[in-house]
């Protein structure tokens, strides 16, 4: 199944597809599973790939991107790659480095969005856009204070397309993706079946959504996972969802989102499981100005 004409058309004219494929691993997953999953995921319709400096998956990932344009399954054109700035990498003259480090370990010549986690790299990588090294520029975890002050940057000349947050029935960011859909700035969902429950980052007394009754009386009605169901639900509110998993039949079955619809009741049940639940809370920088959780939204 080709997923590429579920699509949404992003500010500066360029198309993101819907669903993604997210390989961030936790530090308990297998060494070298990237590549193989990347290719799983192109082979079972995925044409978003979302990945990162951080993630040191990159050689892995680009070698099955390029495996899967050699063998014919798809053109460079055919796949929308995301990577992200680090934020050791925020310093202006650090910027196109970082990218073009990117790009070597993929072997790609060129991104097609670049997310940036702070304000102060954006000049630089409006540069990097100039080059013909990224297509798009995004911001990840910016809360509506901190997209205003960008929008309202004096000189500005390329809008954040984006905003890649945590997204998921237990927060649902319903107050942020309305002010992003009202600046033409497309909500990309993280953790939107509520993470892997990686040690490092996560609480583990959390509660684990897949398991929520109200997921699970859905996937019952509708014949599908609860996963199915949370990422339905983000389709369905316009928000751009990355769904992540090394098994290759939950890879497999992650694109039968397209096959079902929810409900305007199913919905509404699914808003009021939000209880803004956050479960990546990058506590190491509470104490930065620029800390972006300490907003309502």
């Amino acid at each position: 199944m080709d997923l590429k004409c579920h699509c949404l058309k992003l500010n500066d004219g360029h198309f993101i597809p819907v669903l993604g494929y997210g390989t961030y691993a936790s530090s308990e997953a297998p060494k070298g599973k990237a590549e193989e999953a990347t290719k799983l995921a192109i082979d079972a319709g995925f044409r978003h790939v979302d990945s990162a400096y951080l993630y040191q998956n990159e050689e892995e990932v680009g070698r099955a991107i390029r495996s899967k344009i050699a063998d014919g399954t798809v053109k460079r054109e055919d796949i929308f790659y995301t990577s992200k700035l680090w934020a050791t990498f925020l310093r202006p003259e650090l910027v196109r480095p970082a990218l073009e480090k990117s790009l070597k370990k993929l072997q790609l010549v060129y991104v097609d969005l670049y997310i940036i986690h702070f304000p102060m790299a954006l000049k630089a990588l409006e540069k990097c856009k100039d080059a013909g090294l990224v297509k798009s520029i995004g911001v990840s975890n910016f809360n509506h204070r901190q997209l205003e002050m960008i929008l309202n940057k004096p000189g500005l000349r390329y809008k954040p397309v984006c905003n890649q947050v945590e997204c998921h029935p237990y927060l649902n960011q319903s107050k942020l993706l309305d002010f992003c859909k009202s600046k033409d700035i497309v909500l990309v969902a993280y953790s939107a079946l509520g993470t892997t429950r990686d040690k490092r980052w996560v609480d583990q007394s959390s509660p684990v959504l897949l398991d929520d009754p109200v997921l699970g009386a859905l996937a019952k009605k509708h014949k599908r996972t609860p996963a199915l169901i949370a990422l339905r639900y983000q389709l369905q509110r316009g928000v751009v969802v990355l769904a992540k998993s090394c098994n290759e039949k939950r890879i497999k079955e992650n694109t039968q989102v397209f096959e079902f619809q929810l409900t305007p009741e199913d919905m509404k049940d699914l808003d009021g499981l939000n209880r803004n639940v956050r479960y990546i809370t990058a506590e190491f920088g509470t104490g930065h100005p620029n800390y972006p959780f300490s907003e309502e939204y």
